[in-house]
């Protein structure tokens, strides 16, 4: 069994409880808050203090195993130039040659000014959802061997929990082994 497991097996009553929460949300993370709800999931977004900016500083900031953080890369085709969306497990590094081959062209990631061009948000916020373009999303089947998962909600600050079916429903995203 894996730490992560380990730590949901002993503490799966365990709830986040985020006090600070009653200050309005920023137009970012509110935006994201906004897609969430007309996709009819009952996800809310908080905004935190600490940063999550990466995988490992949002498993921090919510109490969890880095497994349950959705972290999400924007790339780009190298000869099309077309923005890709892959949800990723915090764990997991995204092997860009099994993307390559389920795009059929060589893939880069995108630098900071693609990225919020195509998504509208800046790196270390970009969420799943709310993506100001349409983009081909792939999802990491890794996120489905945990119960809940946390994805970026539009800021470095912002999170919301959801499941891994919850994530396909909301973005209509392939899911792929994609390490």
């Amino acid at each position: 069994m894996s730490l992560c497991g380990f730590f949901h097996s002993q503490f799966r009553s365990h709830r986040v409880i985020f006090p600070f929460m009653s200050e309005p949300l920023s137009e970012s993370a509110q935006k994201v808050q906004d897609a969430l709800n007309r996709h009819g999931v009952s996800c809310e977004v908080v905004e935190l203090p600490g940063s999550t900016r990466t995988a490992q500083e949002a498993a921090q900031a919510v109490g969890c195993c880095v497994e349950q953080i959705a972290k999400s890369l924007v790339f780009q085709g190298k000869t099309t130039r077309r923005p890709v969306l892959v949800v990723a497990s915090g764990a997991n590094r995204v092997n860009e040659k099994k993307l390559r081959d389920l795009l059929s062209e060589p893939v880069r990631k995108a630098d900071a000014d693609f990225v919020r061009e195509h998504t509208g948000f800046a790196i270390g916020g970009v969420p799943p959802a709310g993506l100001s373009k349409p983009m081909e999303i792939f999802i990491d089947e890794d996120l489905f061997k945990v119960e809940e998962i946390w994805a970026a909600a539009g800021t470095p600050h912002a999170v919301f929990k959801l499941t891994a079916a919850d994530l396909v429903k909301i973005t209509h995203g392939k899911v792929v082994t994609i390490t």
